[in-house]
């Protein structure tokens, strides 16, 4: 008995470490993985120079805010979109600083934007090279048509994207370092319309831009020729009405976030429209229209436009009997926001 006891105990020392060693390879085949470990840069800008160089040209006295006034903030959180030969992807989320993500492939792109936004739609994200940005729709009842066949949108949210192409070299197990720089999609224009007389008889004002881009490419940045109109509030002022305006910037504009050809500018045949609607404090709407062509062939990505010259005559302001003097609304004409469905 104790020839075969030592002889089964010969034999079962040997398979169970053959067992453990063998669990040991299943666990790993299970856990299989490559990883990216991501370290976001943020570039926080709100224009892009194509000559007025508006950075070291600024007048805080003059446009009553400081340069970096516009300047947007660091956005909550990412979304990650992982792409792999098959043109498969798959989506995880990292916070703004960035964090690791698991690769589903030994080559992956990889698709970065921020998605704490309101009116953004996002479209064709399934491949890269398609994946785009646009903005919800919004109407206006008082608002003729500016542009044939434009939508009228609201302006974009902040928007920022990066895009890294064949991520490749990755071993089983490894976590390799990636730099993103998450880089603008979306610039801001300060709207200004200046009120030579009768700026006290103005109780409300929103105005519309014509002829904008209507999305943006997140892959490159770049903007498809289909243009929108931009619906904006604005803010009254002791000389006039201004508003902040975010765009996608101008359509058909090849120029990519990471960089732009020299001497870039608008298209000189596309047309710009400026609208601005005053609501009085008789009840009445008066309604301006302004071409802005020549102020957007140097700044496709954010800037200022200003129009002036408006006055508000004794005749627009005059009060018939019934109407309401206390005009805080725009009643009937209240903008309507379209749902956004993701």
């Amino acid at each position: 008995m104790n020839t075969i006891y030592r002889i089964l105990s010969g034999i079962t020392l040997p398979c169970v470490a053959v067992l453990l060693l063998g669990g040991c390879r299943k666990d790993l085949c299970d856990n299989h993985y490559r990883a990216a470990k991501v370290d976001t840069d943020w570039e926080q800008v709100w224009e892009r120079d194509y000559g007025r160089d508006w950075k070291n040209n600024w007048s805080g006295e003059r446009w009553g805010y400081p340069y970096g006034e516009f300047i947007p903030g660091t956005p909550e959180g990412i979304s990650v979109l992982i792409y792999d030969d098959d043109s498969e992807s798959t989506k995880t989320f990292l916070p703004s600083s960035g964090g690791e993500v698991i690769l589903n492939a030994e080559n992956c792109s990889l698709l970065f934007y921020n998605n704490d936004t309101q009116y953004i739609i996002f479209d064709d994200m399934a491949k890269a090279p398609l994946a785009r940005a646009t903005t919800s729709t919004r109407t206006r009842a008082s608002l003729g048509v500016l542009h044939a066949n434009e939508r009228t949108v609201n302006p974009p949210d902040v928007l920022y994207a990066a895009f890294t192409p064949g991520l490749t070299g990755i071993d089983l197990h490894e976590s390799h370092k990636l730099g993103v720089k998450m880089q603008p999609l979306v610039y801001t224009y300060l709207v200004r319309f200046k009120i030579e007389k009768g700026v006290e008889y103005a109780s409300l004002a929103r105005g519309a831009l014509a002829g904008m881009a209507e999305a943006v490419m997140l892959r490159d940045g770049s903007t498809p020729d289909e243009t929108a109109t931009l619906l904006f509030d604005c803010r009254l002022t002791s000389w006039g009405a201004e508003a902040q305006v975010r765009s996608f910037g101008v359509a058909g504009f090849p120029d990519r976030y990471f960089g732009k050809a020299a001497g870039s500018k608008a298209k000189e045949a596309q047309r710009y429209t400026l609208n601005l609607e005053l609501r009085l404090r008789n009840g009445r709407i008066k309604t301006l229209l302004f071409d802005v062509s020549d102020q957007m062939l140097d700044q496709p990505r954010g800037g200022v436009i200003e129009v002036g010259n408006i006055e508000i005559g004794e005749d627009d302001a005059s009060v018939d009997s019934g109407f309401d003097v206390n005009v805080d609304d725009w009643g009937e004409y209240e903008d309507i926001d379209l749902p956004v469905t993701h």
